[in-house]
């Protein structure tokens, strides 16, 4: 099977592994990745009174510990030497939009880091509000860019509207 079609987390007998990347440059890597969590007017409403604090600003930082411990959470992921992390959460309509950035120099991407910080940030806004709605929804959780590597550059295209 070409390099390009084959799973990288697969050895030649089928068997999950690590890639071996210490043979690859070090070169600048970054990735953006977003979340969206469809939260009710109400809750909306009530973001700026919780009682357990500011539910945007506790996501970020979330978020950017999310980033930090992504190897910890998915096996086959390289610890990384984080350069950045980055998270906002911004209040638009039907919720509130996650977008969070990742970078480092090193021999592997950081695609990884940006989708688990978006993820996490918004699981912690699910926590910070669930006691006014258990209907809260996350959705979206995708990586909307990534620049360096071997694979080249990746940029989601705009949606229509």
């Amino acid at each position: 099977m070409p390099e390009s079609t084959r799973l990288s987390h697969f050895n030649e007998t089928g068997q999950a592994s690590m890639v071996d990347v210490s043979g690859k440059p070090a070169t600048r890597r970054t990735a953006t990745a977003s979340a969206f969590v469809e939260l009710s007017a109400v809750v909306l409403a009530a973001l700026p009174a919780n009682p357990k604090g500011n539910p945007l600003e506790v996501a970020r930082f979330a978020g950017m510990q999310a980033a930090k411990r992504t190897s910890d959470l998915i096996p086959m992921c390289h610890p990384l030497a984080l350069a950045h992390v980055d998270v906002q959460a911004e209040v638009v309509g039907g919720g509130v939009r996650i977008t969070a950035t990742a970078a480092t120099v090193g021999p592997t991407g950081v695609e990884m880091e940006a989708l688990t910080a978006a993820a996490v940030a918004a699981l912690t806004i699910y926590d910070m509000t669930k006691a006014l709605d258990k209907g809260i929804v996350i959705r979206e959780v995708r990586l909307e860019s990534k620049t360096g590597g071997k694979s080249g550059d990746f940029f989601r295209a705009p949606e229509a509207k």
